[in-house]
């Protein structure tokens, strides 16, 4: 098969296509004819040599997420047969014509959506679930301020948030970004480079924020927090070291709390595919949920995903596509 391999940690056109064998699938797994693959920002650090691949997972293809057609079902498989349409979530691997894939952390494809489409959705669907409904624990006539709305993450918690009865700001780097977080269900955006946050909430405190940025965000999130408020750390753009006064917590009951999804073990994510399934899966298949892949790429041209990716330029998702 190809693949778009890391022939070293570097630039993005360290990318490059090249040949690999087929994976062989255990008792477990299944063997999924890639039609398209999600490109995610933890690909990127991947690539740049700051976020290893588990032991177990490819540790020169990068991708998180799949979407295809079942070519092979491992021995104990009995739910999927060849020939289903799937996405899937990967620790890694997605960036090839064939991938193995744990049968659990399998989804149909609702018929609604393209394998495009459909691609885009694992890993930011686990991850908004997984923390802004378990973790965060939103509830309906809630608020939430989303940092990075335009992102993949973004656009998920928008419309999730939105359909489950929440009040949604968001924060993004341009109108234009801004406005396309609104026509997706967001009720305000801020534009960071022109307005700061904290200002522009300071009498509008919000129940739970989701932040991919860290640094200097992190005081600001605690002042804008309702009492009981839930503060939620997915990724850390601007760094992981903050300074932390305890009576800001203490005070407004402030539960802080944070997660990656990419080591957890299997049975975890098992359980949260299950969750899914039952959840969020309905409202994909009533259409009630819209999938905004921004660019497609063929997979000989990974590094030019991963160059827009790190440009911030997009708004959803980046989707490299399978002949």
């Amino acid at each position: 098969m190809k693949a778009a391999i890391i022939t070293c940690y570097g630039e993005a056109d360290v990318l490059q296509l090249e040949e690999r064998e087929i994976p062989v699938i255990d008792k477990n797994e299944v063997l999924i004819k890639v039609k398209a693959a999600g490109v995610n920002r933890p690909d990127v650090i991947q690539r740049q040599g700051k976020y290893p691949a588990p032991p177990d997972a490819p540790q020169d293809i990068p991708g998180l997420e799949v979407a295809g057609t079942i070519e092979k079902v491992g021995a104990d498989v009995k739910h999927w047969k060849t020939g289903d349409k799937v996405c899937a979530l990967l620790a890694g691997g997605g960036y090839a014509e064939y991938v193995h894939a744990d049968a659990g952390l399998c989804l149909p494809i609702p018929e609604n959506l393209s394998f495009t489409d459909a691609a885009g959705l694992p890993e930011t669907m686990f991850t908004v679930w997984n923390n802004v409904f378990q973790r965060a624990n939103l509830k309906q006539g809630e608020s939430i301020l989303i940092h990075g709305g335009s992102s993949g993450i973004g656009i998920t918690a928008i419309q999730l948030a939105k359909y489950f009865g929440a009040t949604v700001t968001v924060t993004v780097g341009s109108d234009a970004k801004g406005q396309s977080c609104v026509n997706l269900g967001a009720d305000r955006f801020i534009n960071y480079k022109t307005h700061d946050f904290e200002k522009e909430m300071g009498d509008s405190p919000v129940d739970v924020i989701l932040d991919i940025i860290g640094g200097d965000y992190f005081d600001k999130n605690l002042n804008i927090l309702s009492p009981e408020g839930r503060l939620v750390y997915i990724n850390a753009m601007k760094g992981n070291i903050v300074s932390l006064n305890l009576g800001k917590i203490m005070q407004k009951r402030i539960t802080l709390t944070g997660s990656t999804l990419r080591s957890r073990e299997l049975s975890f994510k098992r359980a949260l595919a299950a969750e899914l399934y039952k959840n969020v899966w309905p409202i994909l298949a009533t259409g009630h949920f819209k999938p905004v892949v921004f660019a497609t790429f063929p997979l000989k041209d990974a590094y030019k995903a991963h160059e827009l990716m790190e440009s911030s330029d997009h708004v959803g998702k980046i989707i490299l596509e399978i002949d």
